[in-house]
């Protein structure tokens, strides 16, 4: 028997999401199964294809949901998880066991873990290390921009890995060890331990790019990497820059996209914020309340920049308007 595990790629939580679901499946569901991953990103278009749902059971996690009768699993904690109403009625018709959704969770990791332990008599325990770092790192729960930016914890440097990997087989190798082995343990294996000065060197440099790339207006960020390979830079960075801002809008791109990130900064001098995900959605995107992204092909930068400087004034404006 298979089962195909689709998940949110180049993300700790993402990564996280499919070794928990792995593990969860072959402990309370069927023990002697194959498992096989596929990451998921947002991009311009269609976000599935049936092809990829090639298991005698498919999951989806810590992504979008998708009503083709070949997915048989899925959770999603993100606000805009459904692409269409239609998406959505379907979810809500199914009344499914097996489908779950629920947006006050920060991470989809502890979101499985809730699930499973309750529903299917599932024992978190030996993976509440892995639990509890989605849950930090997803949702942002850094003591201060410096601890976020500065890396010193064994699962922000696999974050780092995670997110700035280029080898499509990094991640599915990396997700077993996740389910099954302490985080330190798998920042010392050769696959993990080789990549990590190379990163380390990388995210000292973004750190100087964004500071010279970046400005700060109104109590939002706006910066254009687009001229460098940072796609995967570390989020936190411009609020390290720029310690009172409330907003970051960063415009970067890729071989498949060209990106639009929207963020809020997790220490700012306030408790007022817009929702970032309703921005996001207008543009085809969606998120979280306090993070967020558009995808736009390649081809359309122009389009995408329109969007980003759209969204910056719009920010800036509510930071103008809002009661400090």
């Amino acid at each position: 028997m298979k089962v195909r595990v689709l998940y949110h790629d180049k993300c700790f939580d993402g990564a996280c999401s499919a070794a928990l679901f792995s593990r969860f499946y072959q402990e309370r569901i069927h023990r002697d199964v194959e498992i096989a991953y596929t990451g998921l990103v947002h991009r311009a278009g269609a976000l599935f294809s049936e092809e990829q749902f090639d298991g005698d059971e498919n999951a989806v996690v810590d992504f979008k949901y998708c009503s083709s009768p070949k997915v048989t699993w899925w959770f999603d904690h993100h606000l805009s998880a459904f692409l269409t109403p239609e998406d959505k009625a379907h979810y809500e018709q199914q009344q499914s066991n097996t489908k779950f959704y629920d947006a006050d969770f920060r991470s989809c990791t502890k979101f499985i873990a809730h699930i499973a332990e309750r529903r299917f008599g599932f024992n978190a325990e030996p993976v509440k290390e892995v639990v509890e770092w989605a849950d930090i790192i997803d949702g942002a729960l850094y003591a201060d921009a410096k601890t976020a930016v500065e890396m010193r914890e064994p699962a922000m440097k696999l974050t780092m890995a995670i997110e700035a990997t280029q080898d499509p087989e990094f991640i599915p190798k990396l997700i077993p060890y996740l389910a099954h082995m302490p985080l330190e343990e798998i920042l010392q294996q050769p696959f993990v331990a080789e990549l990590i000065p190379p990163l380390m060197e990388r995210h000292w440099k973004s750190i100087e790019i964004l500071r010279e790339k970046s400005t700060e207006e109104r109590g939002t960020i706006y910066f254009d990497v687009t001229d460098y390979d940072l796609e995967g830079y570390n989020k936190f960075i411009p609020y390290y820059l720029h310690l009172n801002a409330i907003y970051s809008v960063g415009l970067s791109r890729s071989s498949f996209r060209t990106k639009v990130s929207v963020g809020s900064n997790p220490w700012a001098p306030t408790d007022q914020f817009v929702n970032l995900a309703t921005i996001c959605e207008r543009y085809g995107g969606g998120g979280h309340a306090r993070v967020g992204a558009i995808s736009f092909p390649p081809n359309r930068f122009d389009e995408a920049r329109k969007a980003a400087q759209e969204i910056v004034q719009e920010l800036r404006d509510s930071v103008s308007a809002s009661p400090m």
